[in-house]
């Protein structure tokens, strides 16, 4: 019993916690992008850019699915 009460709870709103990281990594890599052009090195600004967008699409994709909330008729 003693063991139960020891547990630490899970982490609230992590779908939450986790849009935070990907859409802060993505700002990360859209500033470093703006370095590395305004550098001249326009290919490796395109490369973190499209990772940046990668990460934007990660945090747009997580919460609750509709499917997953739409019930069947019988």
């Amino acid at each position: 019993m003693t063991s139960i009460l020891r547990r630490t709870p899970p982490p609230i709103n992590t779908a939450s916690n986790k849009r935070e990281v990907y859409l802060s990594e993505a700002n990360n890599l859209f500033a470093s992008a703006c370095e590395q052009a305004e550098a001249g090195d326009l290919n490796s600004a395109g490369s973190l850019i499209l990772k940046a967008l990668d990460q934007e699409r990660r945090a747009g994709g997580l919460g609750p699915q509709v499917l997953q909330l739409i019930k069947p008729r019988n």
